[in-house]
């Protein structure tokens, strides 16, 4: 076949290919976009007209009544703050002890690496289930108190094995130079490992954030009788349980007096209210993911092989 031919016949499946390329990828952005564009038109739209359906992507009845009823709770900034500092502490330990361990067990002398390794992939796939978890965070004397959020928390057994993986990756020479002028191990891994271990480190306190920002089961199960260690989720959870009992009326636990605030007799209804909790509970992540972004392709791909 002539060369012009041949180079004809591949400009077309480059073109080809790149227009069901571009057009995959447009409707999977559509997929992805809608649902947070739907949600954020909801959560502006009044409440009683939500009920009727066909919001899309834009408000048909601009409102701020829903956020209004959401920050007008008494407990929502300290339970802001508690949630903070919460997530705060939680990366910040989870990152630490996890990957002081990882690089304890991605050094090649130490002889229980393999044994110790298998332990805590096992615990990925067999829990001992809530109520001997309850009964053993009781025994520890954790029950209402700051301890319960951050302490079972210090090691995850995935992330260990992520960052264990990176940790094998990087040249054994540095070490090796380390060890010569003197270093001891948690010099070098502080001082070397840590450093060179950022992408995958900044993925991972992405994923630990998320989730701890997110949580509002471990409010409910264990802290739930102290309300200075109440967390932002849980009382919103509370809010959306009120709104739901309470039907069309406006959650009496965001102040008796949210529906007339408005001054048009705008009332929140429970997919209003659960639409705006989304929104108030999403922004802070939103706001932290980019300064992450780019750790974040990074960090997945070279810690993303498990051995």
């Amino acid at each position: 076949m002539p060369a012009s031919k041949i180079k004809k016949s591949l400009d077309a499946e480059n073109i080809i290919f790149t227009t069901l390329n571009t057009t995959f990828l447009f409707f999977l952005c559509i997929v992805m976009v809608y649902p947070m564009l739907n949600t954020l038109a909801i959560s502006f739209n009044d409440g009683m007209d939500t009920v009727r359906g066909g919001i899309y992507i834009w408000p048909r009845i601009f409102s701020l009544q829903n956020y209004r009823v959401v920050l007008k709770m008494d407990t929502i900034y300290s339970a802001f703050l508690m949630s903070v500092t919460k997530t705060i502490v939680i990366v910040v330990t989870n990152l630490f002890f996890t990957s002081m361990l990882a690089y304890t067990l991605s050094r090649k002398e130490y002889v229980f690496r393999k044994v110790i390794t298998t332990v805590f992939v096992l615990t990925m796939y067999f829990n001992a289930g809530l109520i001997p978890n309850y009964m053993l965070i009781k025994d520890l004397g954790m029950i209402n108190t700051f301890n319960v959020y951050w302490i079972p928390n210090i090691i995850s057994a995935f992330n260990l094995i992520v960052i264990r993986t990176y940790i094998r990756t990087i040249p054994e020479s540095f070490v090796e130079s380390a060890k010569i002028d003197g270093a001891r191990e948690f010099r070098i891994f502080w001082q070397i490992i840590m450093p060179l271990c950022v992408p995958t480190l900044a993925t991972i306190a992405l994923f630990v954030a998320v989730g701890s920002w997110n949580s509002w089961f471990d409010t409910f199960l264990y802290n739930s009788g102290k309300q200075y260690l109440s967390t932002l989720q849980y009382e919103l959870q509370k809010l959306l349980a009120s709104a739901m009992n309470a039907g069309n009326r406006t959650p009496g636990g965001a102040g008796s007096n949210a529906a007339a605030a408005s001054g048009a007799g705008s009332v929140a209804t429970p997919q209003s209210i659960r639409a705006a909790i989304t929104i108030v509970t999403a922004v802070p992540i939103l706001a932290v993911y980019p300064f992450l972004q780019r750790y974040f392709v990074n960090g997945l791909a070279i810690g993303g092989v498990k051995e």
